[in-house]
């Protein structure tokens, strides 16, 4: 879950068919709650026998895994442990993959629901240029792997003959500006950057909401973050070397001549682009990146790019203002592009070519790029299956073609209205919050409810599903398909300029697993696909889906009150709506929240990044205590039943601490430490500590590795 976009993770992908109104009907025939101290193995003592539910949950008897637990291990000890101890040692990561969790085992159901939709629309001969047909010949046009290697490099032939024609710094700015898309998103951590010399991001402007920006960020870089380029460690040193091999191995492949010194200049530049990147954590400051430019500021500010050529040639050329988010880095970039020798930049611009038109070339192609991307870089073992990565191309082309049988299929329109409920109840919880909040003046509190009260949510699918009549799919051209699809999508993008602001737009598919909020638009979206177990089950204990999806309702809600979701007003416009003394007991305890993070160390050599894991980090916090609230309040004043030994306020928590299973490889899990704004998996569910209500449930007690003293924890919201 990003600030956007905020989403969960799973980057960061069944159907809900029983309402709310239940939940609360079950909760209140309840036995009293036992609030026993718990030890090392929590069972509090029996209780009446609890209303018969019926079919059984997916997980357990009552939905939680109880079989994945570890309750050897002390909850006051090692929470994620207690919970998911037996799942991570007996759970491998699957050879394809470079991390497993719940949200993994959730999207790969996705992709195999998606695969049956995609084959099914195949076998419907279906009328020429209709949604179904495309959808049908854009994934057997990838998984046509004959005709691929039939074909060579040949579909790159004609961008490899553009770049070695490039003569002068003009045609390489237009070459250069014919690369722009619109890959970025500049509020969403891990999609800041792009591989292309910059990015493009539309969306509401900072300071007038009711129109759209073009926003550019920095961009370049075929490593994750500058710091694979600028930490001259073993580790990093290794991977720059590996990179370059790399490199060179598909320059060699492609037919490129001395492809070693090639390489080794191309590294060289990226270095020199890497050294003037922002930092992760100062990307994240919309104050730092509010930087409205005039077009004819460009040159001045950033001199050495032609910036006539390069918008002209990105289809920018009328463009009268961009909000350019890193400066300095687009200032230092734009020199790079004037100093840089020119066959550099053309060495560069081919291997980048070839590097994003691998997975649509022949085996050869695929290997190197999954041998470098895949095992060196992520972790993995193991190429994916080829129609999993088909269903991933068709899904990135056409994602709301494929939302919209999805839908159909796995999510009947009442399971919508149901799914709403749950998410009022909450948003009602925390509007009592803030009533109750003794730190806060009345006046932060008023403009506070105001924005919750203006809050848009997304439940399913979108309202208004995407026109795809204008992309053109040709069987048997898969990368021809996929360049016209990223060019269809970037031409979706420019048309917004200039025109009204769709606030019912969505920027997520329904078969995602996973959750949004936009800070601009203030709006929270939860696809289809993530209204499933372990975050939601129809059948499982309402305690154990309060904590489940309840407390992803509750984190995407208090993405509008982050340390950045906080800048923006109720409109979406950025503009400070606080107190001064109210903003400065607020950036207190995220300041306290920044040091409980720093000091987790997934990795010997890397701690958890505590500013640049803060937004996500107050959202967990703040989240889980409102789900608890709306669980609390659920139950009407009646007491909730003892289930299989454990308490309501346990089943809760122990909901809370399933979804977070995560296992990574180790060079996935150093990249999310430096780049990603959700911390690891573990440390989300420790967060447990910050709440009196836990302390109550499990009985942690002094000593124990987890324990805050109450003047210790940190309450934000």
């Amino acid at each position: 879950m990003t600030l956007q976009k905020r989403r969960l993770p799973g980057t960061k992908r069944v159907v809900l068919t029983t309402s709310a109104a239940a939940w609360l009907a079950a909760c209140a025939t309840s036995a009293p709650l036992d609030k026993t101290p718990a030890s090392s193995q929590v069972k509090p003592p029996a209780a009446a026998t609890p209303p018969a539910r019926s079919p059984k949950p997916t997980y357990g008897s009552f939905g939680v895994d109880t079989a994945g637990m570890d309750t050897s291990v002390a909850p006051g000890d090692n929470f994620y442990r207690f919970v998911n101890g037996t799942w991570q040692e007996k759970t491998e990561i699957p050879a394809d993959r470079s991390s497993y969790g719940m949200f993994t085992a959730l999207a790969e159901e996705a992709s195999r629901r998606t695969r049956a939709l995609i084959e099914e629309s195949a076998s419907a001969n279906a009328p020429p240029g209709s949604e179904v047909r495309k959808l049908g010949d854009l994934f057997a046009s990838f998984m046509d792997e004959a005709a691929i290697e039939a074909k060579g490099v040949s579909p790159l032939a004609p961008e490899l003959g553009r770049i070695a024609a490039i003569a002068n710094r003009k045609e390489l700015a237009t070459a250069l500006g014919d690369t722009l898309r619109a890959d970025v998103d500049a509020l969403n951590t891990g999609r800041v950057t792009t591989d292309r010399l910059l990015g493009l991001w539309v969306s509401e402007d900072l300071n007038e909401p009711s129109r759209y920006a073009a926003y550019l960020l920095q961009g370049g870089l075929g490593l994750p973050d500058r710091d694979y380029y600028l930490v001259d460690n073993e580790r990093f040193t290794e991977v720059r070397q590996k990179y370059q091999q790399h490199i060179a191995a598909m320059l060699r492949l492609a037919g490129i001549t001395d492809p070693e010194a090639r390489a080794r200049r191309i590294v060289e530049l990226e270095r020199d682009i890497a050294r003037v990147h922002w930092s992760q954590v100062d990307t994240r400051d919309v104050l730092k990146a509010n930087n409205p430019w005039p077009r004819e500021e460009l040159a001045r500010r950033a001199p050495g790019l032609d910036w006539d050529a390069y918008l002209g040639a990105a289809g920018l050329g009328q463009q009268r203002e961009f909000i350019v988010w890193q400066p300095s880095a687009v200032t230092g970039i734009a020199k790079l592009v004037g100093g840089a020798p020119l066959q550099t930049w053309k060495d560069y611009l081919t291997f980048h070519a070839i590097e994003r038109a691998a997975p649509f070339l022949p085996k050869a192609f695929v290997e190197e790029n999954f041998a470098f991307n895949g095992r060196v870089l992520s972790g993995a073992q193991q190429l994916r299956e080829r129609w999993k990565r088909g269903v991933d191309v068709t899904g990135g082309a056409m994602g709301e073609a494929i939302g919209k049988l999805y839908v159909e299929k796995y999510f009947p329109p009442e399971a919508k209205a149901e799914a709403d409920k749950m998410v009022r109840n909450i948003i009602a919880a925390f509007d009592r919050r803030i009533d109750a909040l003794a730190w806060m003046s009345p006046e932060t509190k008023k403009r506070a409810k105001e924005k919750l009260a203006t809050l848009q949510v997304g439940i399913g699918h979108p309202a208004r599903w995407r026109d795809y009549s204008e992309l053109e799919i040709v069987r048997g051209d898969a990368y021809g398909n996929a360049e016209r699809a990223l060019r269809f999508e970037y031409q979706r993008n420019l048309r917004k300029l200039g025109q009204p602001v769709d606030k019912s737009e969505w920027f997520m598919v329904p078969q995602l697993v996973n959750a949004l909020n936009s800070p601009q638009q203030n709006s929270i979206i939860f696809p289809a696909a993530i209204l499933q177990p372990p975050f939601f089950d129809a059948h499982a204990d309402p305690a154990v889906n309060y904590g489940g999806i309840g407390s992803v309702i509750g984190h995407e809600i208090v993405h509008s009150f982050d340390d950045v979701g906080a800048q923006f007003d109720a409109r979406g416009k950025l503009e400070n709506w606080w107190t001064q003394e109210d903003a400065a007991k607020f950036k207190a305890a995220g300041q306290a929240l920044v040091a409980q993070y720093n000091a987790y160390r997934p990795l010997p050599d890397v701690p958890v990044n505590g500013e640049l894991t803060l937004g996500e980090n107050i959202a967990d916090v703040a989240g889980l205590a409102i789900a608890h609230d709306a669980y609390r309040l659920s139950l009407g004043g009646q007491p909730a039943p003892v289930l299989d030994g454990f308490s309501g306020e346990q089943r809760f928590f122990l909901g809370f601490g399933q979804v977070w299973r995560n296992k990574y490889r180790e060079p996935t899990l150093r990249r999310i430490l430096l780049t990603d704004g959700h911390s690891p998996g573990e440390y989300r569910a420790s967060t447990v500590r910050n709440q009196d209500s836990w302390y109550e449930a499990f009985g942690a007690t002094p000593g124990q590795t987890l324990y805050l003293a109450p003047q210790q924890r940190v309450r934000i919201w």
